[in-house]
C-alpha cells in the first residue's frame, strides 16, 4: 500500500511540477512567413516560433504554456493567446496601440525643433546658419540610440528597450524646454534623439514581430503611420500653441506626454513572443547577443542588402528632414506669415498615412519594387513644390502630394527592414538601418543650410532634394536585384 501511494505520487505531477514539464516540453515549429507568396523582399523570412501562450505584465511576461487549457491555469492568471497561426487579438492590439502612441510621440517631438525654429530666431536672435546644430542635435542621437538599441534589444528584450528609452526621451525632452541658451538646447536635443533613436525600432521590432505574417507589412506601416500623424498634429498644435504660450510649450507637451504613457507601458506592455522563443531556443544566449546579431546583419549573405536598405533610408531622410526643419523657413521667406508657413508644411508628414496603403501592397507584392515606385514619385512631387511657390492653393495639394507618397515610402522601410532579417537578428538590423539612416537627415538639414548660404533659388533648392529619392529609388532596384540572386 505504502508502495503504490509513493508511485502514484510520483506519476502524477504536483502543480509546481506540472508547469515545470510543460515548460521544458516547448518545441519550436516553423511558420513561413508570407515572404514565400508574395517575393522576397514583401516580408520575413522564416522564423521559429511557438505555438504558445504568453503572460502579458512584468512578472509573467517571460513564460510560457503550450497547448494548455485555462482550466489547468491558476485563476489568478489570465494568460492571452499570441500564437502565429490566430487572428489578431487584444494582446496584439494592445502592443499595437501602445507602439503607435510611442510612435506618435516620437513623430511630435522629432519634427517639433523645425516648427518652433522661426520663432527661436527671433527671439533668440539666431541666423540660419547657427541653428543647423541644434536642427541636427536630436539627429545625431537619434543615430546613436538606434545603433545602440538594436543590439541591445536582440539581448535584453525589446519590451525592456522600448520602456527605458521612452523615459530618456521623456525627461529630456520636457528638460529641453527649460533651455537658458543655443547651447543647452543642443545637448538637451541630442539625448532626446538619443531616446527617441532607441525607440522606434524597438517598437517596429515589437509590432512586426506580434503579428501574422499575412498581415505583417500592413500592420507595421499603420503603427508607423504614428510617426507622420505625431510630426503633422505638431505642425497643427505649434501654430496655435506658439502665438499664445510661446515655444517653450511646445516642448513641454511632447516631454510630458510620454512620461505619462511610461507606466501604461511598464504594467502592460508583453516581450515578443518570437524573441522569447529565440531564448529558448537550441542556441539559448548565444544567439541572441549582440556580436552574433551584428555578424548576422554584416555577413555575406546579407550584407548587400543591408547597405542598399542603410542607402535608401539615408536618402529617404535628407528628403524628410531638408522638408520638414526648413519649409517654414523657406516658405517664410518667400512672403507668407509663420502661421500659413507652419500649416502648409504640417501637410507634408500629414500624408504618411498613404503608408497603410502602401503596406497592403507590399503584402502582395515584391516590397522593394513597390517602395522603389514611392520615391520615384516623391522625386518628382519634391521638385514640383519648388515650381509651385507663390500660388497657396497649388502649394497646399503639391506639399500634401508630396508628403503622402515620400512618408508612406519611407514609414514602410522598417517593415522591409523586419521582412529581411530573421528573429536572432531582426532588432539589430531595424535599428542600423534606422540609425545609419539617421545621418541622412543630419545631411538634409546641413544640405538646405549651405544652399542657402550659397543663395540659391528655392526652385533648385527643392530640385537637389529630389535628387536623394532618385537615389533611394535606384537602392531598392539593387536590392530587389540582389535578393532575387540569394
Amino acid at each position: 500500500m505504502i508502495a503504490s501511494a509513493a508511485s502514484l505520487r510520483k506519476d502524477v505531477p504536483t502543480s509546481r511540477n506540472r508547469y515545470h514539464s510543460v515548460f521544458q516540453s516547448i518545441r519550436p515549429v516553423t511558420v513561413p512567413g508570407p515572404g514565400r507568396q508574395s517575393g522576397p523582399m514583401s516580408t520575413s523570412r522564416p522564423d521559429r516560433v511557438p505555438s504558445a501562450r504568453i503572460l502579458p505584465g512584468p512578472g509573467a511576461r517571460r513564460q510560457k504554456i503550450l497547448n494548455m487549457p485555462d482550466t489547468k491555469i491558476p485563476p489568478t492568471v489570465r494568460p492571452q493567446h499570441v500564437s502565429e497561426s490566430q487572428p489578431v487579438d487584444a494582446v496584439r492590439w494592445r502592443v499595437f496601440l501602445m507602439c503607435f502612441l510611442v510612435v506618435l510621440f516620437d513623430g511630435f517631438d522629432t519634427a517639433a525643433i523645425g516648427y518652433i525654429a522661426p520663432s527661436l530666431m527671433q527671439d533668440w536672435g539666431v541666423a540660419k546658419p547657427a541653428l543647423a546644430p541644434v536642427l541636427s542635435a536630436a539627429l545625431f542621437g537619434l543615430a546613436a540610440g538606434a545603433l545602440m538599441a538594436g543590439p541591445l534589444a536582440d539581448r535584453w528584450g525589446r519590451r525592456l528597450a522600448l520602456i527605458g528609452s521612452v523615459a530618456l526621451f521623456g525627461v529630456a525632452c520636457l528638460a529641453s524646454a527649460f533651455s537658458p541658451d543655443l547651447t543647452t538646447l543642443t545637448a538637451l536635443r541630442f539625448i532626446t534623439g538619443v531616446g527617441l533613436g532607441a525607440a522606434m525600432p524597438n517598437a517596429v521590432t515589437l509590432v512586426s514581430e506580434c503579428s501574422p505574417p499575412a498581415r505583417r507589412a500592413f500592420i507595421t506601416n499603420a503603427m508607423f503611420c504614428g510617426f507622420p500623424l505625431g510630426a503633422a498634429l505638431g505642425g497643427f498644435l505649434a501654430g496655435w500653441m506658439i502665438p499664445a504660450l510661446g515655444w517653450r510649450s511646445v516642448l513641454q507637451l511632447g516631454g510630458a506626454a510620454p512620461l505619462v504613457l511610461l507606466p501604461v507601458l511598464a504594467i502592460w506592455l508583453p516581450e515578443s513572443l518570437r524573441y522569447l522563443q529565440t531564448r529558448q531556443d537550441g542556441h539559448d544566449r548565444a544567439q541572441a547577443q549582440a556580436p552574433r546579431s551584428i555578424a548576422l546583419v554584416l555577413s555575406r549573405q546579407y550584407r548587400l542588402g543591408s547597405l542598399m536598405l542603410w542607402l535608401a533610408y539615408f536618402m529617404g531622410l535628407v528628403v524628410f528632414y531638408a522638408l520638414i526643419n526648413w519649409m517654414p523657413v523657406l516658405f517664410r521667406e518667400s512672403g507668407m506669415d509663420p502661421r500659413t508657413a507652419s500649416l502648409i508644411t504640417a501637410l507634408f508628414p500629414l500624408g504618411g498615412v498613404g503608408a497603410i496603403a502602401l503596406g497592403w501592397l507590399m503584402d502582395r507584392f515584391d516590397g522593394s519594387s513597390v517602395l522603389a515606385l514611392g520615391y520615384g514619385a516623391t522625386a518628382l512631387s519634391v521638385w514640383a513644390i519648388g515650381q509651385a511657390i507663390g500660388g497657396h492653393g497649388v502649394l497646399m495639394a503639391v506639399v500634401f502630394v508630396a508628403g503622402l507618397v515620400m512618408n508612406a515610402a519611407q514609414a514602410s522601410m522598417p517593415a522591409l527592414a523586419a521582412g529581411f532579417y530573421p528573429t536572432e537578428g531582426r532588432a539589430t538590423g531595424v535599428a542600423w538601418m534606422l540609425g545609419i539612416g539617421r545621418f541622412g537627415g543630419i545631411a538634409g538639414s546641413f544640405l538646405v543650410a549651405d544652399l542657402t548660404a550659397r543663395q540659391m533659388s528655392l526652385p533648385d533648392i527643392f530640385g537637389v532634394v529630389a535628387i536623394a529619392a532618385l537615389i533611394a529609388m535606384v537602392a531598392l532596384g539593387v536590392l530587389r536585384l540582389a535578393c532575387r540572386r540569394r
